[in-house]
């Protein structure tokens, strides 16, 4: 069986410090297909449209809501895309925010507000006043787009700032002090990776409940290629911080690869088998 995928790489904007890192794990993911027998088409998320893209198996590295809406249409069209665009807009930060503790998954107390209006109840117990302040949608493009602030005053300028470059929601969360453990994962691969962030220090805590919680992540979004971020407090509790959908994988890129090539490869050959009227377009 050979199936046609199309490959949409990130913008570069998206791909702040990691332009080469988010390049290598799709060339990598990209090989291992074509070593299976497949076919790989490869576009740009800024250059596609619903026209261009001929592929209804397509896996992506999007973040922009441009692409968000093309990949929305072929969706509705029937094309099978990982991860799906419902997972890639629950990763934007203001849904985090939402979907994480509705679900029961620990993360700092936060709030999703408005840079608009500048009125909301802070849910920051911390004395002194320590918190950090991310953009509601994309992940960072800019340094602002994740600080951490020390005071109230610093906070309300971080949110006029976010205003005037027309970022309209913003997640507020208090600081956690502790390690910083970061993970990448391949949903129901068994593929699981953690290593303590460099310079935060290093904590016991439970790993195989780390990477439960991290399961139940992406569950909950609905993303198949994930990474993230979490804090280790003083007690071993495990706070996630912070949740990717297909991150750079840089550390272990050789090993991850080869288990999203299978996950991917996988449900398009299940959607072949579970939809014998699914036709691919013509190329």
């Amino acid at each position: 069986m050979n199936l046609k995928f199309a490959a949409i790489a990130r913008g570069q904007r998206y791909s702040p410090n990691h332009i080469g890192n988010d390049a290598q794990i799709l060339k990598l993911t990209i090989r291992h297909i074509e070593e299976a027998g497949h076919s790989v088409q490869v576009y740009d998320e800024d250059s596609i449209t619903p026209e261009l893209v001929s592929e209804n198996y397509i896996f992506n590295m999007i973040r922009g809501r441009y692409a968000l809406t093309v990949l929305q249409r072929l969706e509705g069209q029937g094309a099978l895309v990982i991860n799906p665009t419902s997972g890639v807009k629950n990763c934007y930060r203001s849904r985090l925010a939402k979907l994480l503790p509705k679900a029961g998954i620990p993360v700092p107390a936060g709030i999703c507000v408005s840079t608009s209006t500048m009125k909301f109840d802070l849910p920051i117990k911390a004395n002194p006043f320590t918190a950090w302040v991310k953009r509601g949608d994309v992940h960072a493009i800019h340094r602002e787009d994740i600080t951490q602030v020390y005071s109230e005053n610093e906070l309300y300028g971080i949110l006029r700032e976010y205003h005037r470059r027309g970022i309209e929601e913003a997640v507020v969360q208090e600081h956690v002090a502790g390690p910083v453990v970061k993970f990448y994962a391949v949903r129901g691969s068994g593929f699981f990776h953690w290593y303590f962030h460099e310079g935060t220090g290093k904590a016991e805590f439970n790993t195989k409940q780390l990477e439960d919680i991290a399961e139940k992540c992406a569950n909950t979004l609905n993303v198949d290629i994930y990474g993230g971020d979490a804090v280790i407090g003083s007690d071993g509790a495990i706070s996630i911080i912070d949740l990717n959908d297909w991150p750079s994988f840089a550390p272990v890129r050789d090993v991850a690869s080869k288990h999203i090539a299978e996950l991917i490869i996988g449900k398009a050959v299940d959607h072949e088998i579970k939809s014998p009227s699914f036709k691919q377009k013509a190329g």
